[in-house]
């Protein structure tokens, strides 16, 4: 299999956490990875287009040829195939925690995170939108706040005792801030205590630049 991705992308950064740990685990998911280098415009050439007609990352290349195109799906599927350490949680009320976890994650952290950088600072030369931008600044503190909430139990990890699918979105989030210098409001204390502890081990050491 082959992983067509970019080093500080949000979504390809997310797949590459998962791997990490997978691996940290000692249930390494052997693939090649590539890079699709956005900054010049790779993802929208023919070669690209022809796995991802939309021009997006990440991309997994299965061994019979053909390709899975979104972060989560591509998640999933590893995680049917290597369960172990499980990733998405250890039964269904888990599982559906640890998902809604990450779905607040991607929808209220991540996705208002990409909106404010594209529209201000934007990697890929996109022209500033103000208004687009403080309409996400002002959306990013309420799941901010319900996920300091979660931490303030002191768990370790976003769900619980062990790392999940939930931390790699949310730490895929801070690195694109930190790559173009947004700031996370300190304020939340549980989170920004979670970012540093969860930036100190391996896993995260392995694939993160910012």
């Amino acid at each position: 299999m082959k992983l067509y991705a970019f080093t500080v992308a949000p979504n390809p950064t997310k797949v590459r956490l998962y791997l990490a740990e997978k691996a940290a685990a000692g249930n390494e998911i052997r693939l090649t990875e590539l890079m699709v280098n956005v900054a010049q415009g790779e993802q929208r050439l023919p070669e690209h287009l022809t796995r991802n007609p939309l021009g997006r990352l990440p991309v997994l290349e299965l061994d019979d040829g053909s390709f899975l195109t979104e972060s989560l799906a591509i998640i999933e599927y590893l995680e049917d195939l290597w369960p172990e350490p499980p990733m998405i949680g250890v039964d269904p009320r888990s599982r559906a925690r640890t998902r809604e976890l990450e779905r607040i994650a991607e929808f209220g952290v991540l996705q208002p995170v990409a909106r404010i950088i594209h529209a201000t600072n934007s990697p890929l030369g996109l022209p500033p939108m103000p208004e687009v931008a403080e309409h996400y600044r002002r959306a990013l503190p309420g799941p901010l706040g319900v996920l300091d909430a979660v931490l303030a139990d002191g768990r370790p990890f976003v769900a619980g005792e062990r790392p999940s699918i939930a931390d790699c979105t949310l730490q895929a989030a801070f690195q694109f801030a930190r790559f173009r210098k947004l700031e996370i409001d300190p304020v939340f204390e549980h989170v920004a205590r979670w970012d540093r502890a969860y930036r100190d081990r391996g896993p995260a050491k392995a694939v993160l630049v910012f």
